[in-house]
């Protein structure tokens, strides 16, 4: 008698994580968006180690000079320098870590937060569920960046008061997407059924909910990152953030404003560094969100 088991082999069952992958990896865009975020990361937490200046070495033979690639460049200062002569490579590369890694963090406090309160709000009834519903909508009528210039105002300048600023407003957004996501499910049929069989809350929410939130969490996360890293610039170039002669990269805007049409270089390298991490961000996000689709699909 034949061996079926050569007819047929055993086919590989994926897990929902790796189906996911699998997903991710046929989109050569959110591909090189990862690998771009990988490298930003790095960047962020080993870059300050490694700069070859000081962001505060002032070098007055070498004010306003050219990238490396320009014909008056040196390839020791490989993006030039700006009109104190610090080297604005390792100044980018130290404000990595002030403008993402610090828009990182916010995201992160505001995801935790936002999505256990957002929860909570969501399994609620009666009361309780309506003030939070009416509540967030009064914060979420004024935008994000309005409401943290609105908490620098009463905290004062500063980068430390600027991120809590931040996550106070990005916090509302997250109530608001989990609260709406948990509510819908809270509605379906397999839930009402769970609740009928006794289950407890908690294991309604652990096993049932919150896996098919995640789609939303990961959007949600992915524009509030953008929005963050937008927003601690935009707060930074107003000259309430970080304050001189901290690297960050919209305050460097903010001094190199002037020196447009004299030193383009010193406006655009940190605006584009500001515009490659918000792109390859929203990249990212965009790819695991299809991912999560076509997995659920």
């Amino acid at each position: 008698m034949q061996d079926k088991s050569n007819i047929y082999p055993e086919l590989k069952i994926l897990s929902p994580l790796e189906q996911t992958w699998a997903s991710y990896r046929r989109n050569p865009l959110a591909m090189a968006g990862l690998w771009c975020f990988a490298l930003l990361l790095v960047i962020t937490l080993v870059g300050p180690l490694v700069v070859p200046y000081g962001i505060d070495d002032q070098h007055s033979d070498r004010l306003l000079l050219a990238p490396s690639w320009a014909s008056s460049g040196n390839i020791d200062y490989f993006l030039g320098t700006d009109d104190l002569g610090r080297d604005i490579l390792s100044r980018l590369v130290v404000g990595a870590r002030l403008t993402f890694g610090n828009a990182l963090l916010v995201v992160v406090i505001a995801l935790v937060v936002g999505s256990a309160i957002g929860i909570l709000g969501g399994m609620s009834k009666g009361v309780k569920s309506s003030v939070l519903h009416h509540l967030l909508d009064t914060l979420l009528s004024i935008p994000s960046l309005l409401l943290a210039i609105i908490v620098v105002a009463i905290l004062g300048p500063g980068l430390f008061n600027t991120l809590i600023a931040i996550t106070l407003a990005l916090i509302p957004p997250f109530i608001r997407a989990t609260y709406n996501a948990v509510h819908a499910e809270m509605q379906k049929e397999y839930i009402i059924a769970s609740r009928l069989d006794g289950s407890p809350p908690s294991r309604i929410m652990r096993l049932a909910i919150l896996p098919n939130i995640v789609e939303t969490l990961v959007a949600q996360t992915t524009r509030t990152l953008s929005a963050a890293i937008l927003d601690i610039s935009a707060v930074g170039f107003l000259g309430l953030g970080a304050q001189s002669p901290q690297p960050e990269w919209g305050a460097m805007l903010a001094d190199s404003s002037d020196l447009i049409y004299l030193a383009p270089w010193t406006v655009t390298l940190p605006g584009m560094a500001i515009l490659f991490s918000v792109l390859i961000t929203n990249l990212v996000g965009e790819g695991i969100r299809e991912a999560l689709k076509e997995g659920n699909d």
